[in-house]
């Protein structure tokens, strides 16, 4: 194989995006094999646009008529989990669009059933990974540039949506379309971040509210506090509301702290003597001369590195990153199992909420469920007007 062929499941705005990218020659090794939608409109508009690219209304066709080599998911969240099945039965290589599902029940099976299938390149959409930035900030956590993590911190509130955004379709924040609001649909790339950056915390207690400025079922803000389990704790604010939009991220460590800017910049404040040992050594006249400016108040230094986004190059980093794995063995930036882990962690913020108190992960699929269940039965029985 020189190229992949790759079946688009989904041509939505996702999909159409990443169709226009490996279209145009941006996507190296790969070409799409195939489309697919049931929206008898999009079969037009592909005939026009892609007319040398098979279309299916089923996408079990597409994955058995031999077009393909590997498929993305570019579809609602409850259906990645049996799709990405699907495929790996056929021995079609998957990339799923994130989340990897709406709960983790679903998405175990997916990776459990994907674990028996090892010689298949199993991925999701983790497109964030591919940003210079985070890979550099893991790299400086990972070295211990900071030392142990003591806390965390991470408003991400750039996600407004106006009320027309909810109601262009009826799925669209509902229980039973989605599964959840800016947790499950906008925050998932942060929320696999801090996990990736910072490890998967031990507890969780949330404050989620739901239709709060906004006409709709599911959450539109959310303020979490993360309990590590080994004294760090961090808090985790997102929504959909705040036109102004804030997005910084601190982590404290005993040796400085590291603060990111609007995902553009890197501030790294390295301390000269780590903090434990300060306050060891520190007579309090030492400290009272940094407190009032008079003494030694050099204590850190400070370096700023600033970083350039380039619109799509991250998308097609994860298309061509993919594409090397199949063809070559390169190792995948976002491997299909990690997929879990921002689900259980959203299950947990939202577990939390409905149950109003801590909860531990991992938390009881079984129990999420089931409330899951009643959100989505409550939905049916009283849907919100728009």
């Amino acid at each position: 194989m020189k190229q992949v062929r790759l079946g688009i499941i989904g041509i939505g705005a996702q999909g159409g995006t990443y169709a226009g990218f490996i279209s145009e020659g941006k996507v190296k090794n790969m070409v799409i094999g195939a489309i697919c939608d049931i929206d008898p409109a999009k079969k037009e508009m592909c005939a026009e646009k892609y007319p040398n690219v098979p279309f299916y209304d089923n996408y079990i066709e597409m994955l058995e008529s031999g077009d393909v080599d590997a498929v993305v998911t570019t579809v609602p969240h409850y259906l990645h989990p049996e799709m990405g099945i699907e495929a790996l039965k056929r021995n079609i290589h998957t990339l799923l669009e994130k989340p990897a599902g709406v709960y983790t029940k679903q998405v175990k099976e997916l990776n459990e059933f994907a674990a028996t299938k090892p010689e298949l390149t199993f991925g999701v959409f983790f497109n964030q990974r591919t940003n210079p930035l985070y890979q550099k900030l893991k790299e400086l956590i990972d070295n211990g540039e900071i030392g142990n993590i003591r806390r965390t911190n991470w408003i991400i509130t750039t996600w407004w949506r106006p009320q027309g955004y909810y109601d262009q379709s009826a799925w669209r924040a509902t229980w039973g379309g989605e599964g959840g609001g800016v947790l499950v649909n906008q925050a998932p790339h942060q929320i696999d971040l801090l996990q990736w950056i910072c490890g998967m915390p031990k507890k969780v207690y949330s404050n989620v509210k739901y239709g709060y400025q906004r006409n709709i079922a599911v959450e539109d803000e959310v303020t979490t506090i993360l309990d590590y389990g080994n004294g760090a704790t961090g808090v985790f604010i997102t929504a959909t509301h705040d036109i102004l939009g804030t997005d910084r991220f601190e982590i404290l460590g005993d040796k400085g702290k590291i603060i990111v800017d609007d995902s553009k910049k890197i501030t790294i404040k390295r301390l000269n003597t780590p903090e434990p040992e300060m306050s060891a050594t520190m007579s309090w006249a030492d400290v009272m001369k940094i407190f009032t400016g008079q003494g030694p108040s050099e204590i850190s230094t400070e370096e700023v590195i600033e970083f350039e986004s380039v619109w799509g190059a991250q998308h097609c980093s994860v298309l061509e990153n993919f594409a090397a794995n199949i063809l070559d063995g390169t190792p995948l930036i976002a491997p299909g199992s990690d997929g879990i882990n921002g689900v259980a962690l959203a299950n947990a913020i939202h577990l939390s909420s409905w149950l109003d108190k801590e909860v531990e992960l991992p938390i009881d699929e079984e129990l999420y469920f089931a409330e899951l269940t009643k959100k989505i039965e409550e939905e049916k029985k009283s849907p919100v007007k728009q």
